[in-house]
């Protein structure tokens, strides 16, 4: 099978598993919780990483190429900046230990990696985020969370200066 039908992007993770969507097929722990409200907070928290943040902040390297470092660093911090800024005003009714209370949902599986990056990679100030602070602490405490930080796979891109 061609890797583009399975995900048209053409990128990685993609999973193969029937026609079957994984919170239905391993309900426990669910992805998303069951209030509604929180539900539908997931779903703005894990778009604004993906719509809002990770395009931009993956221009990078097209940013430094056309210009320089510092220019490709001030585009980074602004889609960082302008994303945190958002999850943190919309995380900030909701959050417990994790995004949207005290389990880890779909929300938090994007926000961790994310926000390891902005901290590791392009040393981004958490102290205007506490909420997104919070929540990072709480990761770092599962060793889930721990094992898969980016660094440690196998295709983690260079630290930047």
């Amino acid at each position: 099978m061609n890797f583009k039908e399975i995900n048209p992007m053409g990128t990685v993770p993609a999973l193969v598993d029937g026609d079957v969507y994984l919170d239905e097929k391993y309900p426990e722990p669910p992805l998303l919780p069951r209030d509604l409200h929180k539900r539908a907070i997931n779903y703005q928290a894990v778009s604004i990483v993906l719509s809002g943040i990770q395009p931009h902040q993956n221009l990078a390297r097209f940013i430094e190429e056309k210009t320089n470092a510092e220019e490709k660093t001030a585009w980074v911090n602004n889609a960082i900046t302008k994303g945190f800024t958002a999850l943190e005003k919309l995380l900030v009714s909701s959050a417990g230990k994790y995004a949207t209370g005290d389990e880890v949902y779909l929300a938090d599986l994007f926000l961790a990696p994310q926000i390891h990056g902005a901290i590791n990679r392009f040393q981004i100030n958490m102290e205007p985020y506490p909420t997104l602070a919070k929540c990072y602490e709480s990761y770092n405490d599962l060793p889930v969370f721990q094992n898969e930080v980016p660094e440690k796979q196998p295709d983690a891109p260079a630290p930047t200066s």
